[in-house]
């Protein structure tokens, strides 16, 4: 005798802990490149302290997770490793000269007010990582710009430029394009290096984790529209715009959040759209020379609206029937 249950039927053996797991290991090379990059460029000192950085910053959200669960009397929810990812993109996004005790307050930013606040995972409204970073980049700018330290190599202000601000102020070209796509300059711990990112991104593509329609129409739309609002057909300015910041890693590990970016199909082409041009108007036009952070929540709060008006009709309903 066959017993049949209400819908749906369809399993799937994937969990929220085997994906997040998969998350973390394929932004382990970026954060190994991070490491290293800070070695060779500034020592030993400071490759050691980016990698206490991205464990401080880990521990931060589990532990602030594990706390927020403790006082709501919650289910105990540190072995889907949602916290560990966010710990982990908000680390990869922050300089390595970055004092530990703000990277901490990150992440108690990230799990307590924008994700458990919210309802924890699957309810927060934007990406608990990318709310931190915004939150970090508005409270503390200099330090999070500090991606030069005091006195290593001739530079003695708090801040350097990095290319794409180089870029964007003084039209510097001094960094080679093999470099920005190699990853040899300063930035954030995770967005220099497109090899080590894309070595991520083929093992998420393989494990079939992260969909390619956001992250493939954003970088496209953004390329187009950087092109014509600066009245550009360099072919070199337009890859120092995707080597030389964090297009790369936001377009494919935080664009394609489950919770905050759409279901639909075509949902998910329209917010790679509106993630394009904003990314580029914040660029060309904006006081930042970066923007992908910013543009990404803008797009996490229009995800809704987009579901609402992509939503495919239900089988048998005429047009026009409620």
């Amino acid at each position: 005798m066959y017993y049949v249950s209400s819908s749906p039927h369809t399993k799937a053996k994937l969990t929220t802990q085997r994906i997040m797991l998969d998350v973390v290991l394929a932004m382990i090379p970026a954060a190994l490149f991070g490491i290293y990059n800070a070695t060779n460029l500034f020592g030993t000192k400071y490759g050691i302290r980016t990698l206490l950085l991205i464990v401080a910053t880990i521990a931060s959200c589990l532990v602030s997770e594990w706390i927020f669960n403790k006082i709501t009397k919650r289910e105990n929810s540190l072995f889907d490793l949602s916290a560990v990812v966010t710990g982990m993109i908000l680390a990869l996004n922050l300089p390595c000269t970055f004092p530990f005790w703000k990277a901490i307050l990150g992440g108690a930013f990230a799990i307590i007010i924008v994700k458990q606040l919210f309802g924890g995972l699957g309810q927060n409204f934007m990406n608990p990582a990318l709310g931190a970073r915004c939150f970090l980049a508005l409270s503390f700018a200099a330090d999070m710009t500090a991606f030069f330290p005091k006195g290593v190599v001739g530079v003695d202000a708090v801040s350097g430029a990095t290319p794409l601000t180089a870029l964007k102020n003084a039209g510097d070209t001094t960094t080679s394009i093999m470099d920005l796509f190699i990853g040899n300059y300063a930035g954030t711990i995770g967005e220099t290096s497109v090899i080590a990112l894309l070595v991520g991104v083929l093992y998420l593509v393989v494990r079939k984790i992260i969909d390619l329609r956001i992250p493939l129409t954003y970088i496209a739309v953004f390329a187009v529209c950087i092109m014509l609002f600066n009245k550009s057909t360099d072919v070199e300015f337009l890859a120092r715009h995707i080597f030389g910041g964090g297009l790369v890693f936001g377009a494919f590990f935080m664009a394609t959040d489950y919770t905050t970016s759409p279901i639909t199909k075509r949902g998910r082409y329209i917010f790679g759209i509106c993630l394009g041009v904003l990314t580029a108007i914040f660029r060309t036009f904006g006081a930042n020379a970066e923007g992908v952070s910013f543009a990404i929540i803008f797009c996490n709060l229009l995800v809704p609206l987009i579901e609402k008006y992509t939503i495919p009709r239900a089988f048998g309903i005429v047009k026009g029937e409620q």
